[in-house]
């Protein structure tokens, strides 16, 4: 049916900047800054509307997941060579005593196989995610300024195959990457009316005015219903939902073109040059299965991933993937017919990314407690709940479903013309790791950034800090035989463990001893990176929807804190640490020994199986380092280099 619609690095002092640099790298920063921002070009043939689109050669088709697609293991060909460079020069860095980091690249460089495979995830949370997240990708970006010196971790990014996101997480990832992989710093140094991560207009207001955008908030209203309208009126049995006008609205935010870029699509980054020529990592977002009637999402719901070549699911449940590009087609039994026609623009990007976080359509409803809202947004928004009912106001409408037909005997989907996802999260797994313990990828070590607001119990606990909750539901899946499927996983505490031994409060290593682990596979050792006080207290809202740039460049350096351990200063050994749990899994591969330093880390940082299940006392983290002074406008995101020997009132900065 079809819904009638109507910093610095030591980061820049905030007073002056928005930058997250340093002041004495200026210099430094406008030779990359110089013509930073590019914009993948948009394919979709009609804006927002999905339209008819002549066919490739190779009609698309479902494929089933056996393997890798050829895109991927074409793409990996060039991929893993070259990270090899960039691990180079991090692992030497790093400074693991007793390990030749730059022989071990040298000698195995030809066998790309053998060096490790590296994957970043950041968790769901909204804009907490989506800056304490930032922080990390900007302490692992080699392009941040002085992110590569001494017992810094830039360069790990550029060291990655695999980047992966989910809600607020995913907001970060495609914001990175339908930017044409801009950087994090060259977002942040980007503060005018109109730019992206203006945070300081809630996004039922829209951005204001200024630079690329040029609507006002009564034409960006109309703007998202022209769009939805479209999609809902064209040919086709495209069905519309609240996620339309959430990831349109997302998009003004997230993605640098005019109007939020209706034309722009997450299977378009397959030809940004920067990708194809495997100069970055492959990026994931995940959403999750809502069969037909249901209301809890449990462990056994289908994960989905949305690469830039695919949806779809390795689970046994699914088993099978769609060509992104045409999802929109009217596929059947895993097949195009041939009376039907491919269609193309279905993935927009902000619909892509409202899908992954689709928990938050609740904003949206919020539009009708606004003033000077249209009486045609708010009837389109009421005409929709109408028909889909309350219980399903957050889901995202994949009609035409392209599963149709498809492994009738496990897909639950296969009966219906509809799929309905819902935000990658809802199933506990807020952290999108699936895509990243699938054996065909290999992955060897994940650097999982945990933004989630998991404690809420005692109630007199300081809210909105992580306990572990995605870490326990994806071992605690991977422990299930029905959905294992060949994956295997750490062995994982309880929260209240996380909790009582301060797990969720400084790094830990889960999965150090490859021979134990869930299922019978090699897994991935998960270096889980929970948010904690460094800086600043990050455990704002999940549904806060407005920062002003100070709170939002306040959170990144934070976040840029919580990677780096201070920059060194809560953990020395910490940069050493970082390495060795890279190269772990390919040390164990080539039988090579584990260098005495390196088992000094994961005495210290690997958990060694001690349960601690009483229940918790309230939870009150005390700030880490000193704080930033908000009010002041005085935050910064990188080091502040004492060892150096450069003062803190020489900076300009507040001691972190």
């Amino acid at each position: 049916m079809k819904y009638q619609v109507l910093a610095t690095s030591v980061f820049t002092c905030l007073a002056s900047s928005s930058s997250i640099l340093p002041r004495h790298a200026e210099t430094e920063f406008a030779a990359h800054a110089v013509g930073a921002w590019r914009r993948a070009e948009p394919e979709a043939p009609n804006g927002y509307t999905p339209a008819t689109v002549d066919c490739p050669s190779t009609r698309p088709s479902i494929r089933v997941a056996s393997g890798l697609s050829d895109q991927e293991t074409s793409w990996l060909q060039k991929r893993r060579p070259n990270t090899a460079d960039p691990m180079r020069e991090l692992l030497t860095r790093l400074n693991i005593t007793g390990f030749d980091a730059g022989s071990y690249i040298d000698n195995n460089r030809d066998n790309a196989t053998a060096l490790p495979n590296i994957a970043i995830a950041f968790s769901g949370g909204g804009y907490r995610a989506m800056t304490n997240g930032g922080g990390a990708l900007a302490a692992f970006d080699s392009r941040t300024p002085n992110s590569t010196n001494t017992g810094q971790l830039g360069g790990l990014l550029q060291s990655a195959t695999y980047i992966a996101g989910l809600s607020g997480g995913g907001w970060l990832v495609g914001s990175i990457f339908v930017n044409n992989y801009t950087s994090v710093q060259t977002i942040i140094d980007q503060n005018q009316d109109g730019a992206v991560w203006q945070l300081d207009r809630s996004i039922l207001e829209g951005p204001k005015q200024g630079g690329i955008q040029i609507l006002n908030t009564a034409d960006y209203y109309s703007n998202l219903v022209d769009s939805v309208t479209g999609k809902a009126d064209a040919p086709g049995p495209f069905d519309v939902s609240l996620t339309d006008y959430w990831g349109r609205a997302l998009s003004f935010q997230l993605v640098n073109a005019t109007d939020g870029g209706p034309g722009f699509t997450w299977s378009s980054i397959q030809d940004d040059d920067n990708f194809k020529n495997a100069n970055t990592p492959l990026p994931f977002l995940v959403a999750v299965e809502r069969a037909p009637g249901e209301k809890i999402i449990s462990l056994n719901a289908t994960d989905i991933e949305f690469n830039p070549w695919e949806m779809g699911s390795y689970d046994p449940t699914l088993y099978g993937f769609a060509p992104l590009r045409y999802i929109g087609s009217n596929f059947s039994n895993g097949e195009l017919p041939q009376d039907q026609g491919c269609v193309a623009g279905f993935d927009n990007v902000g619909f892509v990314m409202g899908t992954s976080s689709s928990l938050f359509n609740q904003i949206i409803l919020n539009l009708n407690t606004f003033t000077g809202v249209p009486d045609i947004l708010r009837g389109a928004l009421q005409s929709i709940l109408d028909a889909i009912g309350q219980d399903n106001d957050d889901i995202a409408d994949y009609t035409p479903n392209p599963f149709y037909g498809f492994h009738n005997d496990t897909n639950p989907s296969a009966q219906t013309e509809r799929l309905t996802l819902v935000d990658g999260g809802e199933d506990l797994q807020n952290i999108p790791l699936n895509p990243l313990i699938q054996p065909e990828r290999a992955v060897d070590v994940v650097f999982a950034i945990d933004s989630s607001a998991d404690i809420i119990e005692p109630t007199d606990s300081a809210q909105n800090w992580p306990n572990g909750t995605s870490l326990v539901a994806t071992y605690e899946r991977t422990s299930n035989e029905t959905m294992q499927n060949g994956t295997a996983f750490p062995y994982i505490p309880d929260t209240n463990t996380f909790v009582n031994l301060g797990l969720n409060n400084r790094p830990t290593f889960f999965g150090c001893d490859a021979n134990n682990l869930t299922g019978n596979g090699i897994a991935p050792l998960i270096v889980y990176l929970p948010n904690a006080p460094y800086v600043y207290n990050s455990n704002t809202s999940t549904y806060q929807m407005e920062y002003n740039n100070t709170e939002r460049n306040a959170m990144i350096q934070n976040g840029y804190n919580v990677a780096t351990q201070g920059n060194g200063t809560r953990n020395s050994d910490w940069p050493t640490c970082v390495g060795c749990a890279i190269i772990s899994r390919s040390l164990q591969r080539n039988g090579e020994d584990v260098p005495d330093v390196c088992q000094q880390c994961f005495t210290k940082y690997c958990w060694n199986g001690t349960l601690a299940s009483q229940d918790p006392p309230p939870y009150f983290p005390e700030m880490i380092l000193s704080p930033i002074d908000v009010k002041s406008g005085a935050a910064s995101l990188i080091p502040s280099w004492l060892g150096m020997g450069i003062t803190v009132a020489l900076l300009g900065f507040f001691a972190i």
